[in-house]
């Protein structure tokens, strides 16, 4: 069972300055949270891909080649690359070269993207929005691979003849695929034999419990390894040695950037009672004491059949002391419990 975090460099926003946090103080103060995640015994760190000014991180690689540097065991992924609107051998590229400086610690995660402005930022059509992943997908798959130079050819990128993409990481790398909740994605993972992550960061979770039934079924059926497979969900979170006291503080960070989202998607204000019932087991926020969290990560466990689970930590971007202690709790107190009782 593994257990780690994933951010995607939230920037706190001064409502007097009407100025968002400095990007480079943000990711100063991130080395040190990914430093501590390694260091507290976190088997996973993920960081995402955003083009927004209320989010510091654009290339996700770049973070994790800087992270490779200073921690020793975590293993380094993407959360998520929007691999639509990439180039497949580029990202292939770096994060073999992440793999490289971390002694074999980086992995992938792609998906499609919840949010959109990379695709106009890199000159891609969001009417081929499914298209690129599947046609983009099917490449990486295929440069990581053939070791040796090989030909593909697609509809939206330049075909590759007898090309060798160098360099290559220390064995193949692991590609996750997450999904937002499509029952064709989910499909697509499985039948390709791929780690399926699903994103559960709102409603009721048990309602996913079909999609993980349905990968299952379909990684079976297409002839894959069954003790290969590897299932994760990714959702928001945050610990505090106080169960309410945590809540009450870090409600104003999580609503505001709740708010700031929904002014763009449409969607209503973003309540106390919605947290609240997201805070309860049968919600989807892992906010409170570190015995709340454990209990309502082995209950998930048990549910889905999770063989990882990122805590997401920097929603709303909580302040730095917290978020690190948010970070120690976890490692410290919630992954050895529920290492302990998953063993059992």
């Amino acid at each position: 069972m593994e257990i780690g975090i994933s951010m995607f460099g939230d920037l706190s926003f001064d409502k007097k300055t009407q100025k968002f946090q400095s990007p480079q103080l943000r990711l100063e103060e991130m080395m040190e949270e990914i430093k501590l995640a390694d260091e507290v015994g976190l088997d996973v760190f993920g960081i995402g891909e955003h083009h927004r000014p209320d989010f510091s991180v654009s290339a996700p690689e770049i973070i994790l080649a800087a992270a490779a540097t200073i921690t020793k065991n975590i293993k380094l992924t993407s959360s998520v690359t929007v691999l639509s609107s990439v180039d497949p051998v580029r990202t292939f590229q770096n994060f073999s070269t992440v793999d490289l400086l971390s002694n074999g610690r980086a992995e992938i995660t792609v998906g499609r993207g919840s949010f959109t402005e990379s695709f106009p930022l890199f000159g891609y059509d969001l009417d081929h929005y499914s298209e690129l992943f599947v046609e983009k997908l099917d490449l990486l798959i295929n440069i990581n691979t053939h070791e040796e130079a090989f030909s593909w050819k697609g509809d939206f990128r330049a075909p590759l003849h007898e090309q060798q993409v160098l360099p290559r990481p220390t064995k193949p790398l692991d590609i996750w695929v997450a999904v937002g909740g499509t029952p064709e994605s989910v499909v697509r993972a499985a039948r390709l034999g791929l780690p399926l992550i699903i994103a559960i960061i709102g409603g009721m979770p048990r309602q996913f419990k079909p999609f993980f039934d349905l990968y299952r079924q379909e990684y079976i059926t297409a002839g894959h390894d069954v003790s290969k497979m590897q299932l994760a969900t990714h959702s928001h979170g945050f610990i505090g040695e106080h169960s309410q006291h945590t809540a009450n503080k870090y409600f104003d960070n999580y609503a505001e950037q709740m708010n700031r989202i929904g002014r763009s998607r449409g969607w209503s204000p973003y309540t106390k009672e919605q947290y609240e019932g997201g805070r309860s087991k049968e919600g989807a926020l892992f906010i409170g004491d570190p015995n709340e969290v454990i209990d309502k990560m082995l209950y998930h466990i048990e549910m889905f059949g999770l063989t990882r689970f990122l805590l997401h930590v920097d929603i709303g971007a909580p302040a730095h002391k917290d978020l690190m202690k948010s970070i120690e709790l976890l490692g410290t107190h919630v992954a050895p419990a529920v290492r302990k009782a998953t063993k059992a």
